[in-house]
């Protein structure tokens, strides 16, 4: 079954909001073995002049998978999962994400677009604080492999 091309332009409905906590950012920051003090020190956070630590620019990949699961349980998607490869990941900050935070998301489908037998589906989550203001957008391209 091929991607259905009428995913594009579809929005999907919020998800519940995640609240970012101080040993998620370590753990994340430890993961992905960033080093910036200010993912693990709170006095050093503080100092740059946030108000905790600061979660590194790739963290809101957390939150979005939360909106691509949404797309990827969508009955009429035409996309397999045991297909999926990720083909690209973009972040378009209003500002960082620290710990406290309160991240609500919600996805559009921007573009399906077909390669030959393969199909890539964008995806924007745009990424909202407790007071509704823009912090991040999390940008995705799946690659949905066809037959060969």
């Amino acid at each position: 079954m091929p991607v259905n091309p009428e995913l594009q332009g579809r929005a999907f409905a919020p998800v519940s909001p995640y609240l970012v906590g101080r040993e998620k950012i370590r753990e994340f920051a430890a993961a992905v073995y960033a080093t910036n003090p200010l993912s693990f020190d709170v006095e050093a956070a503080r100092a740059a002049g946030h108000a905790d630590l600061v979660a590194p620019p790739t963290f809101p990949i957390v939150v979005q998978e939360r909106t691509l699961a949404q797309l990827l349980a969508e009955e009429d998607s035409g996309i397999d999962f045991s297909r999926v490869v990720h083909g690209d990941q973009r972040f378009t900050y209003s500002r960082p994400i620290v710990a406290g935070d309160e991240l609500t998301a919600t996805l559009t489908v921007t573009s399906v677009k077909t390669l030959g037998a393969h199909s890539m589906v964008t995806a924007e989550s745009t990424i909202v604080g407790a007071d509704g203001g823009h912090v991040v957008t999390a940008t995705s391209t799946l690659v949905v492999r066809g037959d060969e």
